[in-house]
């Protein structure tokens, strides 16, 4: 089957959504499809660092097209259709609902993966609009139950259950297999062999800055290493830092996703304080309905889990392999972690359920779950 994946993505970039779309696409591939990537925008660069920057191994063709961003995406939603036409697709997968929707009326069979709410005035406009087709193949991928109530509750916007699947995001057990101990994994890299807690990800609003200052605070002889960010937001937290005097922090700025186990790995507690409301890279508020992605990263790396209680990341994370906390109260994580750090059996037991509760999130299983069956009947154009 030739699956043509048309996004809105910046290639290469760090944003969630672009790794997003980088990974399904190779997960894809590895299903022995043919698929081929439209995005906008001008080759920069290869496959080689591209598979670096990403950490993915099954190659595929990456095709960029000019698009003015004025016309909101529309000229290259028309260009990237007409190429997949071309090249001859049976099957259109893409995070576009103005994409899906043509599709559906260029006869494609239409997959739509969705993560967030449809935004601006004409979003929920296109995503009623595919949903209310009748007639058609096509296939909404929604990342959290909470999305799919969200929709329907707020946007009147719902899917038969014929139509839809819930899919969380997933990792590479490939690359999380085999990981040093967490001594080793910070020998590795040239850390501090001392007790470590490990946050991965950007730097945004939400993502619990606050919680992170007040943990390395009152843990001075534990070794915090913040791994990621955009460059302006890790010099603003350097330079906090310092004013506060603070020496127990360790930033290494982006880090390629290929080493991202290692640095995970050399964690004996990884973090997860999601704030109330969480803002992603062009903003909003996803809190209500997340799967991120370091989630199932951390899963796979076999630590012990501190996360935010929010209701959304139950639809994964237990208390078998995993600590809650409630979101922006610094003094409560202060104390859950402090008791963890305390009973290293504990530590150990959440680590090893998170390492096999992994096996269940794989971006492969992920990719074969959204096309299982579909589409249903054989491509006629």
């Amino acid at each position: 089957m030739r699956i043509a994946c048309i996004a809105s993505s910046g290639i290469p970039s760090n944003a969630a959504h672009s790794i997003q779309v980088v990974k399904m696409c190779s997960a894809l591939a590895g299903q022995q499809d043919a698929v081929t990537l439209w995005v906008p925008g001008k080759k920069t660069t290869s496959w080689q660092e591209i598979a670096n920057f990403y950490g993915v191994g099954n190659e595929f063709p990456i095709q960029w097209l000019q698009s003015r961003k004025l016309l909101r995406r529309m000229d290259f939603a028309i260009s990237a259709l007409m190429a997949a036409r071309r090249w001859n697709a049976d099957v259109i997968y893409t995070w576009m609902v103005q994409v899906a929707v043509m599709a559906l009326w260029l006869g494609f069979p239409a997959v739509l993966e969705i993560h967030d709410r449809p935004t601006g005035r004409v979003g929920p406009l296109w995503l009623r609009q595919f949903s209310r087709m009748k007639g058609r193949q096509k296939r909404a991928l929604l990342i959290s139950h909470a999305l799919r109530s969200v929709l329907s509750e707020e946007y009147n916007i719902r899917f038969a259950d014929d139509e839809v699947r819930i899919s969380p995001n997933g990792c590479d057990l490939d690359r999380y297999q085999d990981l040093p101990d967490p001594s080793k994994a910070r020998q590795a890299l040239g850390l501090a062999d001392v007790f470590t807690a490990v946050y991965s990800g950007h730097f945004y609003a939400g993502r619990g800055m606050d919680v992170l200052f007040a943990l390395a605070r009152v843990f001075p002889r534990v070794q915090f290493l913040w791994v990621g960010g955009r460059p302006e937001h890790v010099e603003q937290l350097q330079q906090q830092l310092r004013g506060e005097g603070i020496q127990n922090v360790v930033l290494t700025g982006f880090v390629e996703n290929i080493h991202l186990p290692l640095y995970q790995a050399a964690g004996d507690i990884l973090l997860m304080p999601y704030g109330r409301s969480i803002a992603g890279s062009g903003g909003g508020n996803s809190a209500d309905i997340c799967s991120p992605m370091k989630m199932f990263d951390y899963l796979a790396a076999g630590r012990a889990i501190m996360t935010s209680d929010l209701p959304v990341i139950h639809e994964v994370l237990g208390l078998s392999n995993a600590v809650f906390c409630p979101p922006d109260d610094a003094d409560a994580w202060v104390q859950a972690f402090g008791d963890l750090l305390n009973d290293p059996p504990r530590i150990e037991r959440l680590g090893r359920e998170a390492r096999k509760d992994a096996a269940a999130y794989s971006w492969d299983q992920r990719a074969a779950h959204a096309m299982a069956g579909f589409p249903e009947t054989p491509i006629t154009r």
